[in-house]
């Protein structure tokens, strides 16, 4: 089948690759447009569009995908279907009729489960121990077509939004071309998802991110592993931002009050509403990732409190 395939970041690859190494045809990618970043605020291509640059497909950027020219030239590719992988705009309804078998989305949870922006971060802040991945029709509302295809992926204690979301990809990407073969030969038919177990994932803020020690131990680590790498958890130290990674809950720790930080030759602790956390990587402001023992050592001698 010819396939246009609709993705952004860097998780999209894997679905992309597989799809470009299937017996289908990838004639087109669409991506969001270039965008400024880093501290040069230069202009950068997606990585799903330097990907395609790097292999000859044509690349479509539209600002918004209902712009009349990208419709057209949709129309134009004659594509069966369309996969979408974190693609971040809306689909009107206006493209979603043109390919002859719609628009797929890979979403990374078990809808209708954390249906939204940030499935991942939001299975990990809640203590969810399984999550997986879906196949599902796209459609007008948010993440509610029927579904093709599914998977399941245990969350382990350790893990990070980013770790579970590299699992997920790469699975994700085989239970796609799994979809896109059966829809093609017409073997299989989307199941509606039930009524109950509907969640939402909305986007995680910078204000998420910040850490509340007045919560429970368990709390503070899984909004820690939750938002890492990004947007990246983060505390107010001195006036300024502190960046931190993931931590281990130590029971047997010093006893400290929540914010309140003890620093020994090589640890750092930081107390919340129960037992105490052990640091592992900081960031301070303007500078880069470290050891929290060695960061610790270059503090004044006068404990730091943590807001």
């Amino acid at each position: 089948m010819r396939i246009v395939f609709a993705g952004t970041p860097e998780v999209a690859l894997p679905t992309l690759e597989a799809l470009h190494g299937s017996d289908h045809e990838v004639v087109a990618v669409l991506t969001r447009p270039d965008a400024r970043t880093g501290r040069g605020r230069k202009l950068s291509r997606s990585p799903v569009a330097a990907w395609a640059d790097e292999h000859g497909i044509e690349t479509l950027t539209p600002a918004k995908p209902r712009e009349p020219e990208f419709l057209e030239r949709l129309r134009d590719l004659d594509a069966d279907i369309v996969p979408v992988v974190a693609y971040g705009a809306l689909v009107p309804p206006a493209a979603l009729e043109i390919p002859r078998l719609g628009w797929i989305n890979l979403h990374f949870s078990l809808l209708p489960a954390w249906r939204g922006a940030a499935p991942v971060q939001h299975a990990v802040l809640a203590g969810d121990e399984m999550t997986g991945a879906c196949v599902f029709q796209l459609e007008e509302g948010l993440d509610t077509g029927p579904v093709y295809g599914r998977l399941t992926e245990p969350i382990e204690p350790h893990d990070t939004a980013g770790s579970l979301l590299e699992r997920l990809a790469v699975a994700g990407a085989r239970l796609t071309v799994d979809v896109v073969n059966a829809l093609g030969e017409g073997l299989v038919v989307g199941e509606p998802q039930p009524d109950d177990g509907v969640s939402y994932a909305p986007k995680i803020t910078v204000d998420d991110a910040r850490v509340r020690w007045t919560d429970p131990a368990f709390a503070v680590d899984r909004r820690i592993r939750a938002v890492t790498p990004a947007p990246g958890a983060w505390t107010d130290y001195d006036g300024q931002r502190l960046r931190l990674g993931p931590v281990r809950v130590d029971p047997e720790g010093p006893s400290l009050a929540p914010g309140e930080v003890a620093v020994a030759k090589k640890a750092v602790h930081v107390g919340t509403a129960t037992d105490p956390v052990r640091l592992d990587r900081v960031q301070p402001a303007g500078k880069k990732p470290m050891d929290a023992a060695a960061w610790g050592r270059g503090l004044p001698t006068e404990a730091p409190v943590f807001a």
